[in-house]
Order: C-alpha cells, then structure tokens, then sequence
C-alpha cells in the first residue's frame, strides 16, 4: 500500500521523459455536468469546474505535466486563472497540478493534506493555504461550494464536495465508478469508514444529484448506491470468513461472488480488494 501511495506522488511531481511522454497523448474531455458545472476528464482524478460571473473554480488537479492541457480547456469554459483550487485529498494524481497552479490560485484542502503534502517535501506554491478540520463553505458564482471533510475513508484527508444549487457531488476518490475502490491504509484510510461516508453521501443527495467521481465516468446517484452495495456486501462476505477462521490464503483462492466480476476492471483486482479487506478488518485499519 505505501508503495501504491508513493507511485502517485511520483508520478504526479516526476517530469521524467517516461512521465512527459505518457502524457503528450492524454487528451481533456469536457463533460456538461449541470448549470454552469462541468467534468473534465484525462489521466488521473476527474477534475470539477464551476463557471460563473466570479470566474473559475476547480476540484483537483490531475498531474503536474497535463497543466497546460487543463488549462486550454479551462479557457474554453471562462476565462483567466482559477481563483480556488479544492482538494479532496493529497494523492498525485490530484494535487500534482498544484505546482502549475497555486500562484494564481488559492488551495483549500482539509489540514491532513497540507500535512502529508509538506511531508513529502511538496514546494510551498502547491501547499493548500486555506484548510480546514471539519467543513467549510465557498460562496462562489451565485452559489454555496461545501466542502466536507469523511475521515478515515479513502485516507484521513479527504474531502467530498457538495455544489449545492447545481445539485452535483464530487466524491473524490471515495467512488471509484464501478470499480473496486482503492483505500489507502497507510494514509489513514478504512474501509469500514468508506462505507460509513459514502452512506453519509447517499443520505445527502437525492435521485437527481449528478455524481462526480474520482475515477470513472459521470454518474448518478443510483450508480453510487450500488457502488455502495458492493463495498457493504464484499465486506461482509470477507468478515464473515475472517470470523469463521479462514486465512487470507484461503479468501483468495475462494475469491469473491461471480456478480462482482467486473468491478476488478481498474488498477484494484479483486485479489487487491480483497486483501485490502483483509488488512483492513484484521488489523482494525
């Protein structure tokens, strides 16, 4: 898991020619979301942009070398620099475009990811500036942007974001679309805290919320409640064996229910699910 962590802060701060070349090719999708809301989508985290007579904001900011391409696409939705930038939680692959962007613009983020970003020798331009413990509310573009921070969930950092007169969430990476979600135990995160803020997130929203997640395709709040559904049923299944004695040589060569297959598709397989439940309940992280 640390090594999982690690990758994701290289590669978001590494300006190899490995890395340069992996993303010449990344192209930036704009999808309208909702009024004045949009999702932009490329490599790493899919970023929110709220567009309004007060200018821009965003939620994440991908990788460092695909700046230039945000900000292309950014221009085309309104013009000038953002004047916030929301981090739902410190991985690279969302704040590595902190560097290209905190001169101009002001980072908010919970007080856990200004910490682990300066523990990682993150320059001072790609810090957060404003942070918060608990929630805090943007009143931009003729609407209140709520950040609110679920500790103990994806790590213990993150945030989930709440446009609330769009009608629009952004998950961060607390919802991995229809995969099997990533959970950092070495940064703090849980996976009975998963649970437990994404049950906060559904109870919140309501059947025309349009869900941004951290990884996957736009979606809806039906989408989130059988994300939800997984994540309850894989680990009860887990617990239940754990309980009965089962070792985690024995989870994995049972393996989980056939329906969840296809929820392996992304970078977590159903082994990694599974042992990562495995750790998680054990060792009471």
């Amino acid at each position: 898991m640390k090594r999982l962590a690690l990758f994701f802060f290289m590669v978001g701060f590494s300006l190899s020619g490995y890395t340069e070349s992996r993303f010449d090719k990344v192209e930036i999708t704009t999808i309208p979301v909702a009024t004045n809301i949009y999702m932009l989508m490329g490599a790493g985290g899919n970023i929110g942009v709220s567009v309004g007579d007060d200018g821009l904001l965003i939620v994440d900011a991908q990788y460092a070398p695909l700046s230039e391409k945000i900000k292309a696409a950014l221009l085309m939705l309104g013009k000038g620099s953002p004047t916030y930038l929301l981090n739902t939680h410190y991985h690279g692959d969302h704040t590595g475009g902190n560097i290209n962007f905190g001169e101009h613009t002001l980072i908010v983020a919970h007080e856990n990811v200004r910490a682990r970003l300066i523990s990682e020798d993150s320059p001072g331009v790609a810090l957060p500036k404003v942070i918060f413990k608990q929630q805090t509310s943007i009143y931009f573009n003729a609407g209140e942007v709520r950040l609110v921070h679920m500790p103990a969930g994806h790590t213990d950092g993150d945030s989930i974001v709440f446009f609330i007169q769009a009608n629009v969430v952004h998950m961060g990476d607390h919802y991995f679309k229809d995969r099997f979600p990533y959970v950092d135990l070495a940064a703090g995160g849980t996976v009975d805290g998963l649970i437990v803020n994404v049950g906060k997130a559904l109870h919140e929203i309501d059947a025309d919320t349009r869900v941004i997640p951290g990884h996957g395709s736009l979606a809806s709040r039906e989408d989130l409640q059988n994300y939800y559904d997984m994540l309850v049923a894989t680990s009860e299944m887990v617990t239940s064996q754990i309980n009965d004695g089962r070792s985690i040589d024995e989870l994995l060569q049972q393996g989980l229910d056939d329906r969840w297959e296809s929820w392996a598709a992304g970078f977590i397989s159903e082994d990694r699910w599974i042992q990562t439940l495995y750790t998680s309940f054990v060792e009471g992280r």
